[in-house]
C-alpha cells in the first residue's frame, strides 16, 4: 500500500494513518492484511484490485485461478482467505468443521456412489447399442465421471435412464466421436434437464438436503450403508446449519423473511430453508446475501439454480409487503 508517497506492506503499516491510503489488492491478499490496508487513510481508502494475477502459493481454488476473475471475484475471494495462525483449539475445531462439513460429506458421497453404481452403468452402457468396445471406452473415459453423475441426476428427475439412454445413443451415431463419454454426457444432460412429466404431472427431484441426487439400484450392502450414513449426516448437518444460523441470527437468515407462525406454512419454510443453509455449507458461503456471488463452475451452476428456487419458494410464502422489504434487503446485501 502507498501513503505519504512512499510505498509500504500492509504488515509495516500496522498502527500508521494518513489522509488518503491505497491499496493493490491481489488474489493471494489475505483477509487480514486487507482489513489493516483499509483502514489506513482518515479520509479515504481506495482499493486497485489485480484480476491478471494468478495465486501459486495456495492450493485451493482461488479467484486468480480464474482467467474471467472480476474485481468482485478476488475481493471475495480475500475474505474467504484467512491468514491468522489458529490456537490448538481453533485448529481442532476448524478440522472438525471441515470434516463434518456438506462440502465433505457430499465428496464422499458421490465418490462411493460412482463406486457403488459402476456395474449397474457397465451393464446399461453394454445393453444401450454401442459396440463393446465402445461401451469399455466409455468407462475408461476421464468424462466418464460426470457421465455416471449425470446419470443420477437423471434418476433423481425422474427419468427412466435404462430406457432413455439407449434411445440417446441410437439417435445419431458416435462412430466419428473423440470421447463418446462426453458426447453422451451431452446429450443425456439436454434431455433431462428438467424433471420427467409436465404441467402438474411433473414431480419434484429427489434430492438429499434439496441438492444432491441419490444412487439408487442394485449395489453391495456395504456401500448402500456407506452412502445411508452419509445420507443421514448431509441432512443433519443441513439441520444444524440453518438452527445456528437462527440461534445467531445471522444476516443471510434474516433476509430470507421469518417463520411463519402456521404450523404447515412453517414446516414448508424449513424445508426451503434448509435447501439455502445446504448449499452454503456445502460452497462455503459466508457473505449476507443467502446465496453468495453467482458460480462460474458447472456443478455448482446445478446446485445454485437448486438453491435459487428454494429461495424463490420462500419469498412466495410471505405477504407481497413482506416480499417486497425482503426485496430490498436483498438489494441492498447485493449492493444494488
Amino acid at each position: 500500500m502507498g501513503y505519504l508517497g512512499y510505498a509500504v506492506t500492509a504488515h509495516r503499516a500496522q498502527g500508521i494513518t494518513t489522509d488518503t491510503a491505497h491499496t493493490v489488492v491481489t488474489a493471494t491478499t489475505t483477509r487480514e492484511n486487507f482489513y489493516v490496508a483499509m483502514t489506513r487513510g482518515r479520509n479515504a481508502n481506495h482499493a486497485y484490485v489485480a484480476v491478471d494475477r494468478p495465486d501459486d502459493a495456495h492450493s485451493q481454488l482461488h479467484p486468480g485461478d480464474n482467467t474471467d476473475a472480476t474485481a468482485r471475484s478476488v475481493l471475495y475471494g480475500v475474505m474467504q482467505h484467512v491468514g491468522a495462525e489458529l490456537s490448538a483449539r481453533e485448529t481442532i475445531t476448524a478440522e472438525q468443521e471441515q470434516w463434518g462439513s456438506i462440502a465433505q460429506l457430499a465428496a464422499e458421497y458421490e465418490t462411493i456412489a460412482q463406486a457403488a453404481q459402476h456395474d449397474r452403468w457397465a451393464t446399461l452402457l453394454h445393453a444401450s447399442g454401442l459396440t463393446p468396445e465402445q461401451a469399455e471406452d466409455v468407462l475408461a473415459s476421464d468424462a466418464y465421471g460426470a457421465l455416471s453423475a449425470e446419470l443420477r441426476r437423471a434418476e433423481a428427475n425422474h427419468h427412466d435412464v435404462d430406457r432413455l439412454l439407449p434411445r440417446l445413443v441410437q439417435a445419431r451415431s458416435v462412430e466419428d466421436a473423440n470421447d463418446i463419454a462426453s458426447v453422451l454426457h451431452a446429450r443425456l444432460a439436454k434431455a433431462t434437464v428438467r424433471p420427467a412429466g409436465s404441467g402438474r404431472t411433473r414431480k419434484q427431484p429427489r434430492l438429499i438436503a434439496g441438492l444432491i441426487p441419490p444412487a439408487d439400484g442394485t449395489m453391495s450392502p456395504e456401500m448402500r450403508q456407506a452412502l445411508n450414513e452419509r445420507r443421514e449426516l448431509i441432512e443433519q448437518r443441513a439441520d444444524a446449519v440453518l438452527n445456528t444460523a437462527l440461534a445467531d441470527g445471522e444476516e443471510w437468515v434474516a433476509l430470507i423473511g421469518p417463520i411463519p407462525e402456521e404450523p404447515k406454512v412453517a414446516t414448508a419454510w424449513t424445508r426451503q430453508a434448509r435447501v439455502l443453509a445446504a448449499y452454503r455449507d456445502r460452497y462455503q458461503i459466508s457473505g449476507a446475501h443467502p446465496l453468495g456471488p453467482v458460480p462460474e463452475r458447472t456443478a455448482q451452476k446445478i446446485a445454485h439454480v437448486r438453491a435459487q428456487t428454494a429461495l424463490q419458494r420462500l419469498q412466495e410464502i410471505h405477504t407481497p409487503m413482506q416480499r417486497r422489504d425482503h426485496q430490498r434487503a436483498v438489494n441492498r446485501a447485493r449492493g444494488l
